[in-house]
């Protein structure tokens, strides 16, 4: 029996995360081409203590260079990303998806499967960091750069422990809760937090000490690249492992499961209220259609509730920040050479803009978005093949075209709220550090973003439709994203590789600077017809396809 729980887990997440490893392996390979031909020598005239901020040696060299690009953030977002995928659906996607008393039917305790999908998860992690660890090895030798003074197993080791932790987070949190996308949405939460917590508050006088309470601190701060294994921390990491894994075990045999679909939604509550009724009577329409879209609106509502949370107050926080931060700190960053902007975003940090750019709309609006859209094109089509419940919507006088354009209703309704929230959010943190940003830059760069984040649930959604399998699209669409952004903000370093930057969704989002210039509507028009390409495509990809059983 234990053998049949690990070895189906791990088959069954181990494509996802060569996917990942992969994409995320390719990339170190382009990025040290990419500054080998790059004068690095600014790092000679940089202080010492932005050199050790940054973790890169002063003899790293190219290699040093290309790893802390690369792995120290990429890697570690994509590796705990997967890790958490894997907690989130532990127990609560096996117990959303209806899966879970099968499990149950046989010989093994809740408790035995917690166990059997927690081993699974370091093993498909440790093999993730394993491939990482190999393309380290071998992409030096076969270009020829120089790795001495790097300390990459160190390396390699803290980011399997940094996942682990995110993953056990998730698994803990879906074992207490049943629900996946609170599961996945907090612990992607307090990664994104936890990062910009460690990299930003330490610029800033007497803030310092917040970026200890999060679990990346004693992922990065030590520098494991160049300083070697710091013992305390990996201590550290390993201890919220293990805890988070003791709350899941214990969590999981505490609470009544919920059976499939049996959860009241606020629609359904709404309903009931005599005061609302009326209206969400009108709202939800007749039984045949309309309900899809608002049935598929409330299975992620958690999801959207948590990443509209991370990018209203991330965005809330980064105006108040800036001003804090010391102006000999925004004097040296505005000199940062190419190489070193292209790090962090591609944003000019020394100016309330580019600040702004580098640590809500680079990455961390981004990673929410397509966390929001990824996961509810992946499970729209793909996801109800897997529950066994498309027989259901389709056994209603409803077209499978009809159901592709409901699903995607829904997908665009809770970017657009989003989008808001992120707009909102930004806004209020401009207002109260009082920068130089207007409203109209702000509302433009939210759209775009917004725009971004459909193109990638457009991605999930067609590969979900072709294959009917949702991890599948999830994994796709995550190395998608990771090449895309690697694509846009590295290859213009290069004369050899600028000119793909075209290929890449990120140069029709940042590309025009929309939070200097304003709205980009040539670029938006290119973000949306990529959408809407993709869900045509969807559309016959579903329609002549068989049913997976």
């Amino acid at each position: 029996m234990f053998a049949n729980v690990f070895t189906k887990t791990v088959r069954d997440r181990t494509t996802g995360m060569l996917i990942g490893a992969f994409s995320v392996g390719v990339m170190l390979i382009f990025g040290m081409a990419v500054y080998r031909d790059v004068d690095i020598s600014f790092y000679q005239e940089m202080p010492g203590a932005i050199v050790e901020l940054m973790g890169i040696p002063e003899e790293g060299g190219v290699g040093g260079l290309s790893l802390g690009a690369m792995y120290d953030l990429i890697g570690a977002f994509v590796l705990a990303g997967l890790a958490i995928s894997m907690g989130a659906s532990a127990v609560a996607g096996e117990e959303q998806d209806g899966t879970l008393g099968l499990l149950l039917g046989n010989p093994l305790s809740r408790r035995g499967v917690v166990v059997q999908k927690a081993l699974s998860m370091v093993a498909v992690v440790g093999l993730g960091s394993l491939i990482l660890w190999g393309f380290a090895i071998v992409s030096p030798l076969w270009l020829d750069i120089e790795m001495a003074g790097l300390d990459v197993p160190a390396m390699v080791l803290a980011l399997f422990l940094n996942s682990l932790v995110y993953g056990t987070l998730a698994l803990a949190i879906g074992s207490w809760t049943g629900n996946r996308g609170a599961a996945s949405g907090a612990a992607v939460a307090l990664m994104v937090v936890g990062y910009l917590a460690s990299a930003l508050f330490p610029m800033t006088e007497n803030l310092d000490w917040v970026g200890r309470v999060f679990p990346w601190h004693y992922y990065s701060s030590s520098h494991p690249l160049t300083n070697g294994l710091d013992w305390g921390h990996i201590a550290v990491l390993a201890a919220l492992s293990v805890v988070f894994f003791v709350v899941a075990y214990v969590g999981v045999a505490r609470r009544d499961l919920k059976e499939k679909s049996a959860g009241v939604t606020i629609f359904d509550r709404l309903r009931a209220n005599p005061r609302t009724q009326k209206l969400m009577e009108r709202i939800a329409g007749s039984a045949r259609v309309s309900r899809i879209s608002i049935k598929t609106a409330s299975e992620f509502q958690a999801v959207l509730v948590i990443t509209g949370a991370v990018v209203f107050y991330i965005g809330l926080m980064m105006g108040p920040l800036y001003s804090l931060i010391p102006d000999e700190i925004k004097d040296f960053v505005r000199d940062f050479p190419d190489a070193l902007i292209a790090m962090i975003g591609g944003a000019d940090m020394s100016t309330a803009a580019g600040f702004l750019q580098a640590e809500v709309f680079s990455l961390t609006a981004p990673i929410a978005f397509i966390v929001l859209t990824a996961t509810m094109g992946a499970r729209s089509i793909a996801g109800e093949e897997e529950r066994h419940t498309m027989g259901l919507l389709l056994g209603n006088p409803v077209s499978r075209s009809r159901v592709v354009i409901e699903k995607t209703e829904a997908m665009i309704g809770y970017a657009v709220l989003l989008g808001i929230l992120t707009f909102a959010g930004t806004w209020l943190g401009v207002v109260i550090g009082d920068l130089e940003v207007t409203a109209g830059q702000i509302a433009a760069t939210s759209s775009l973003v917004t725009l971004l984040g459909l193109v990638f649930g457009g991605v999930a959604l067609a590969v979900g439709a072709a294959t009917g399998r949702s991890r599948l699209a999830s994994g796709t669409t995550a190395g998608v994203a990771v090449v895309a952004y690697f694509v846009w903000s590295f290859f213009p370093l290069s004369e050899a590789f600028a000119g793909w930057t075209v290929i890449s969704p990120f140069e029709y989002y940042l590309g025009s600077d929309p939070l200097v210039n304003g709205m980009a509507w040539g670029d938006a028009a290119i973000l949306a017809g990529l959408f809407v390409v993709l869900v045509a495509v969807s559309i016959p990809l579903f329609s002549r396809r068989d049913l997976r059983g």
